[in-house]
């Protein structure tokens, strides 16, 4: 592919996810009230999953062709930026602390599953190099312990042994049943969809134009992935977590990051299965290993923000978002020194 070509695709493209991303915001709110699931639980796995769904044929088309730093990249990249992007819609909510107005017993428990997820991927790099059809053990591993903690996330959803403390600037997730009148849920459905398969196509040449980038550039796999690619993909997270926020359904919103990143992880695994010259998870490199440790970082500080909730931090954010927002442009510049 031209490299000029390529630019102008990834651009294209990423505009596409841009405008998709928008409309995805109102249709996700409508469902999650048709259906009955919460905006929290909602959020992070239809919402969550389907916002991400750029990121995963990114990571594995490019896993496919043999590129796996890119793969990886694109993956831990991509939660670094969303998480990154949650700290940007905290700026469009200036009311109150985002973390503290969308108190969420599921969202706190995704942020925790997330950690757990982005520790397999260390420990699978640093295990002896067994496959089992050429895909680590690891791998399953993941996929097991995303469906199993999903599973307890729903069920403590139903029946909670805690629950966030309300204040005048709690915004309760509560659905307006006349509203919903109004809806048909096979109608949103379809919609939601359509919308999806738009924000996919869209992310399939996100993947090649990408590639393109590095083959032609001299911009490591690293850099391009945790970057361009992972931004690019990410673009419906942080299109949609703004359009919540002002038509706030706020943990709705925190829901679509941290339990999409979640679902992120599992991109490792896809792309494992697609990775045909051995584990991808002994393809990880140093520059990887910045990726994973600064993600890792960055959601424990949201955890924290998400437990201590205070109503107001620095600049009309919350303390943890201005922490996130100097640990992400301060882990990209490193990136960028170390190799870009």
């Amino acid at each position: 592919m031209d490299l000029n070509f390529a630019i102008v695709l990834f651009l294209i493209s990423a505009a596409i996810i841009a405008v998709a991303g928008t409309m995805l915001a109102k249709v996700a709110d409508q469902l999650a009230d048709l259906t009955g699931m919460g905006e929290a639980l909602f959020g992070a796995i239809f919402l969550g999953s389907a916002t991400s769904l750029p990121g995963i044929i990114t990571s594995v088309v490019a896993a496919a062709d043999g590129h796996a730093e890119l793969a990886i990249s694109n993956a831990i990249g991509g939660i670094a930026a969303q998480t990154f992007f949650l700290s940007i819609a905290d700026l469009s909510y200036p009311r109150a602390n985002l973390e503290h107005a969308a108190a969420s017993f599921p969202n706190l428990m995704q942020g925790v599953l997330l950690v757990a997820l982005l520790s397999f991927v260390l420990l699978g790099m640093s295990t002896p190099p067994v496959t089992i059809f050429a895909v680590n053990p690891v791998s399953i591993l993941m996929l097991i312990v995303y469906v199993a903690g999903s599973r307890k996330i729903s069920n403590a959803r139903l029946r909670p042994m805690w629950r966030p403390r309300h204040t005048t600037h709690t915004v309760k997730d509560e659905p307006n049943p006349n509203y919903l009148k109004k809806l048909s849920l096979s109608n949103v459905a379809i919609r939601f969809i359509i919308l999806v398969v738009a924000v996919g196509a869209a992310g399939f040449a996100v993947a090649k134009s990408g590639i393109a980038i590095v083959a032609q550039t001299a911009l490591s796999e690293s850099f391009v992935g945790a970057i361009f690619t992972a931004v690019a993909t990410s673009l419906p997270e942080l299109i949609v977590s703004i359009a919540l926020v002002r038509q706030r359904a706020l943990t709705l919103a925190v829901g679509n990051i941290i339990g999409g990143n979640s679902f992120d992880v599992l991109f490792i695994a896809f792309a494992d299965v697609a990775y045909r010259d051995g584990s991808i998870l002994h393809a990880i490199s140093s520059d990887q290993v910045l990726i994973i440790a600064l993600t890792l970082l960055m959601t424990s500080t949201l955890i924290l923000g998400l437990l201590i909730r205070e109503k107001k931090g620095i600049g009309k954010i919350g303390w943890e978002s201005f922490i996130v927002i100097l640990l992400y442009l301060a882990g990209n510049v490193t990136l960028y020194f170390m190799g870009g």
